[in-house]
């Protein structure tokens, strides 16, 4: 692993843990054990850093879901596996990594919402088609609409006055959100599938 891999690979993990507004290029030098001038030979500022972590973040998840979704049995089974991705991610993830890309860092937002708007809503869209093709979702879904509903509450988690409110994590937030999107959209035959991957989960 070379310098520019490290800082990405240390700057991700504070990021994720802290919150990005917190972490400053001088915690992150010291993390690495390396002078602050050295990031700089890399990136020309905190702005471009947190875009390419941004940017190694969605290639991360993008192969993580990529092969979830390549070994998956059926559309219900892709979600399960999702909503694990997710808790592991959420687990430790700071609430205001989102909100302080999108009051502080622009740049790297802009990366987000382009990842949310093509390859999220297309691995969506993607899987509502294969639920009711699997009869698994109900056949009379407008696909697009549910999409979009999808990908807004994806966001939902990271909405901090909800989490002080509820006293809630991220994680438990957003497997809330994803069961209740699954017994929106499931037939009888998906909403038994559902039941039966719940109780699975509970005994892992």
């Amino acid at each position: 692993m070379d310098n520019r891999e490290r800082i990405l690979a240390r700057a991700k993990d504070l990021f994720m843990q802290y919150g990005i507004r917190s972490v400053s290029m001088d915690d992150i030098a010291s993390e690495i054990g390396i002078s602050k001038k050295t990031i700089y030979q890399y990136f020309a500022d905190k702005e471009e850093l947190v875009s390419a972590v941004i940017l190694f973040k969605i290639g991360e998840s993008k192969t993580r879901c990529d092969l979830d979704r390549q070994q998956s049995i059926n559309a219900i089974d892709e979600m399960f596996r999702a909503m694990e991705m997710a808790e592991q991610m959420f687990r430790t993830m700071n609430p205001s990594v989102i909100p302080d890309l999108r009051k502080y860092h622009p740049v790297a937002y802009t990366h987000f919402e382009k990842h949310k708007n093509d390859y999220l809503y297309n691995v969506i869209r993607t899987n509502l088609v294969k639920g009711i093709g699997e009869e698994l979702y109900r056949p009379e879904l407008n696909v697009e609409i549910i999409a979009r509903l999808r990908l807004d509450s994806m966001l939902m988690p990271f909405d901090q006055s909800f989490l002080v409110r509820q006293k809630a994590t991220l994680a438990d937030v957003e497997q809330q959100v994803i069961e209740h999107y699954l017994f929106g959209i499931v037939t009888l035959k998906g909403y038994k599938l559902v039941l039966k991957y719940q109780q699975k989960r509970k005994k892992i």
